[in-house]
């Protein structure tokens, strides 16, 4: 079981960049796939990337693939979501999300087991 506590999150105008992190507590972050997911008013919390135990595999929603890049530090039990080219319909609570001990996870909710409390990025038009 992981704790975890996100940061980062902010206003933006359309086209700049933020960069999210997210920070485990526990001695077993190695062994949890991690994700981020994020939530729009009035919508449901949708996936936005994934990345596998020793970050080797990452995976990205079509909505943001080739603008955000998800990546991992062990050492420092991290996982950072690098957000470019923003764009208004970006606007969410962002989430990370922890999957089973050494588990897999994919593209749903239920997958994940943990989550932080959430960061909100607004990104104006």
């Amino acid at each position: 079981q992981v704790q975890l506590v996100e940061s980062g999150g902010g206003l933006v105008q359309t086209g700049g960049s933020l960069i999210l992190s997210c920070l485990a507590s526990g001695r077993t972050f190695e062994n949890h796939a991690m994700g981020w997911f994020r939530q729009a008013p009035g919508k449901e919390r949708e996936f936005v990337a994934r990345i596998t135990q020793n970050g080797g595999r990452t995976y990205y929603a079509d909505s943001v693939k080739g603008r955000f890049t998800i990546a991992r530090d062990n050492a420092k039990n991290t996982v950072t979501l690098q957000m470019n080219r923003l764009e208004p319909e970006d606007t969410a609570v962002y989430y990370c999300a922890a999957g089973s001990s050494l588990g897999r996870v994919g593209v749903r909710v239920d997958q994940y087991g943990c989550w932080g409390q959430g960061t909100q990025v607004t990104v104006a038009s």
